[in-house]
């Protein structure tokens, strides 16, 4: 059996990542091909997260490809989260992951209609689904807002656990316009302001994606998906591939074999890498990085111990999403965070030597530079992100 260690982990993390020097992806199409996506739960991620990885990018580049030349677009997928995926992948995410998500999150819409009254929830929502499309279409393009007003019953107040701090009483527009989303029928387009915000203007599906979401067979999709995954994150176990991608264990393990998977030793672990894909791989130049929140590369296994090592705690909030991190050679060594000003406060959680805390300084100078005027607030923040702010930090 081939035995694949830490070091060689790291190496290809660092090369197939496009993190080492020599191995810089071309462009965002490029990028979100290697990853399999860019998590989009937060904007400012996705930029980041290919600034982090293409020398000269700029916002207006991912704006290109994706809202001129729909070469990317965004999708709800792996995990009930949203990632920018290449259009060419469109079919095999929505067949291997989001039909599954659409599907679980239709069951929990239609019993909040019900328990909110509605004892005809399934064809009422089919019905206003269908309007709503049909309006779209006839728009081109839309905000919430504007669809709300163009058809009403989108504005149907519901509440939620209001026996809980979080519980409380809406409009219905979001959530079914992400169930459309879900089940293909729709897509976030353009944002109403800069590419740090999270409003965007919805569009018909077929403005974006000419093959059919349902022309590939699901299994085929999984076994894509999983190939795919494994040349880029691999080797990794057969619980990392169950977690990222949001399968069962007879999923995962359907396509590791169809995809003719071969055990490997990962440190006293079993891991799976492609058959053809064996051969060692030479160490790159020492690199550093600064990678946003919720980085594909920092969310990309559910096993993290050979990366991450002891700084869990640091770097996670209490719901599982990792915060800024720097890295260095394969391995996170710190965590970041833009300061009100604008300024980047960094800290490393280990000593690493001079010339390697020089290198992450200038990494957050270049990030620094790079935000100039822009300002943005996570979705959540990690401990490191807090201390970091604090006024004496």
């Amino acid at each position: 059996m081939r035995e694949i260690g830490v070091a060689e982990r790291r190496a290809r993390l660092g090369r197939r990542h496009g993190l080492a020097d020599e191995a810089r992806f071309t462009g965002a199409v490029d990028a979100a091909t290697a990853l399999w996506g860019l998590h989009a739960t937060d904007p400012v991620s996705i930029y980041l997260s290919l600034r982090a990885r293409i020398d000269g990018f700029r916002p207006e580049h991912l704006e290109t490809a994706m809202y001129d030349e729909h070469r990317v677009v965004r999708m709800l997928g792996m995990r009930r989260t949203v990632f920018v995926i290449p259009v060419d992948r469109a079919a095999v995410m929505h067949q291997a992951c989001s039909a599954k998500v659409a599907a679980t999150h239709r069951r929990a819409l239609v019993k909040l209609l019900e328990e909110n009254g509605n004892d005809q929830a399934d064809g009422w929502l089919a019905d206003l689904e269908r309007r709503v499309v049909e309006t779209l279409t006839t728009l081109g393009a839309a905000t919430a807002v504007e669809l709300s007003a163009a058809v009403p019953d989108l504005r149907t107040s519901v509440s939620v656990s209001l026996d809980k701090p979080y519980g409380g009483t809406g409009a219905i527009n979001n959530r079914v316009l992400t169930q459309l989303a879900a089940d293909g029928q729709i897509v976030r387009g353009r944002p109403t302001g800069r590419w740090t915000s999270t409003r965007y203007r919805w569009e018909p599906v077929g403005h974006w994606i000419d093959q059919p979401l349902d022309s590939v067979d699901p299994t085929d999709a999984e076994a894509t998906m999983a190939g795919e995954w494994l040349r880029t994150y691999g080797p990794a176990t057969e619980a990392d591939l169950r977690w990222w991608a949001g399968w069962t264990l007879t999923q995962t393990r359907r396509a590791l074999a169809t995809i003719g998977a071969i055990e490997v030793g990962l440190d006293g672990a079993a891991g799976w890498a492609m058959p053809d894909d064996l051969d060692p791989v030479i160490d790159p130049q020492p690199w550093v990085a600064l990678l946003p929140a919720l980085d594909p590369t920092a969310m990309g296994w559910k096993d993290r111990d050979w990366y991450l090592g002891p700084h869990r705690d640091a770097l996670f909030d209490r719901s599982g999403n990792i915060g800024p991190t720097i890295w260095s050679d394969g391995r996170v060594v710190g965590g970041w965070a833009q300061r009100p000003d604008g300024s980047i406060a960094w800290r490393l959680l280990e000593d690493l030597g001079r010339d390697t805390e020089e290198a992450v300084e200038r990494e957050a100078g270049a990030v620094e530079f790079w935000l100039g005027d822009v300002r943005f607030k996570p979705k959540f923040r990690t401990p490191t992100e807090r201390s970091l702010l604090e006024p004496d930090a």
